[in-house]
């Protein structure tokens, strides 16, 4: 089987190249990306000359490029997205450019080549937010209420991956995961920024009071789940995925200090963000009762797994902060 991977060089979509090429080594993964900031071409320099591997630098916006990459592809799995909400408050185009027009694209794409399944990532952000009190957990049924504009700009690409279902016959299948945390993450997200900065002696900021709830997934559960839906997976549905780990980010950070032996006067609170969401809470009954997926890790397991790969791979997440990210740290973290 050929498979186009396209953000295969960022986080989620280069841990899903190891963890397909391991298990499917027959297989052969085309990795089209656009290298953003987020995009690491070191994610993958392990199997970089591997024959089964193929990286092609292109843009998802790009039809002519995207037509080239397609041809003779039996699936596609749409990890390219501009992903990381402060970015989206601060610069909300961006996100309009990628995550919408070029799914897009790639759709128009997709269906010239008549792909044989079109998988789209997307995220439990779509559904908006919960309330501390509720024990109510977002699910397939969930309406769409998205609160960022990269939250907005995801919804759009759901609504136009079903679309292309519904209205052309494309193959599709979408999941909706929960917060991702693991090996390659760019140390802007919450784990990855707290274990670097840590283990660079800088305190972590933390928004507001802290009490915000997310329900955290280890990558590799995640890539676990993707494999199943891709082989057992019903087309035309949409399956969401999460460990049911909610949890309060001052505690996901209290966790960690404990892990790297820090005092909590390493935590340093800073003035919250706009339209910050409450809490977020996945209902995976589905997946696990239709296609037999269920996460492999705790969250306290695959947290210390976490800590410890950041630990070992200092010279991949120092030289990413610096320069640029230097400057939107110091714009994006002001103290109360």
């Amino acid at each position: 089987m050929k498979i186009l991977v396209t953000g295969g060089a960022g986080f989620i979509g280069s841990n899903f190249i190891h963890w397909w090429l391991t298990r499917h080594p027959q297989d052969q993964i085309i990795n089209f990306d656009k290298l953003t900031y987020a995009g690491n071409l070191e994610n993958l320099k392990d199997i970089a000359t591997s024959p089964n591997y193929i990286f092609v630098k292109g843009d998802i916006t790009d039809g002519r490029k995207v037509k080239e990459a397609i041809d003779g592809i039996d699936v596609v799995v749409n990890f390219a997205a501009e992903s990381h909400v402060d970015r989206s408050i601060l610069d909300p185009a961006p996100f309009i450019t990628t995550n919408v027009v070029g799914t897009q694209v790639l759709l128009d794409a997709a269906l010239d080549a008549q792909v044989k399944r079109f998988h789209h990532i997307s995220t439990d952000e779509v559904f908006g937010a919960l309330t501390l009190e509720s024990k109510e957990k977002f699910s397939e049924q969930t309406p769409y209420r998205p609160n960022s504009p990269y939250a907005a700009s995801k919804a759009a690409s759901d609504h136009l991956v079903r679309a292309y279902h519904k209205t052309y016959g494309l193959p599709i299948t979408i999941t909706n995961c929960s917060n991702n945390f693991g090996p390659y993450q760019y140390p802007e997200k919450l784990i990855s920024l707290t274990i670097t900065n840590l283990l660079e002696g800088k305190k972590v900021p933390v928004y507001g009071d802290g009490l915000y709830v997310r329900d955290w997934l280890y990558v590799e559960d995640h890539c676990a789940a993707i494999d199943l839906v891709l082989q057992k997976g019903q087309v035309g549905e949409t399956y969401c995925i999460g460990i049911d780990s909610d949890i309060e980010n001052i505690e996901v950070i209290k966790k960690i200090l404990k892990i790297l032996n820090k005092p909590e006067s390493m935590i340093e609170y800073v003035k919250d963000r706009p339209g910050h969401d409450r809490r977020y809470a996945i209902d995976s009954t589905k997946i696990k009762k239709e296609l037999g997926w269920k996460p492999q890790y705790s969250f306290d397991e695959a947290l210390v797994a976490t800590v410890d790969w950041y630990r070992g791979h200092r010279s991949w997440w120092q030289k990413l902060k610096k320069g640029d990210f230097e400057k939107y740290y110091q714009e994006q973290y002001k103290k109360r």
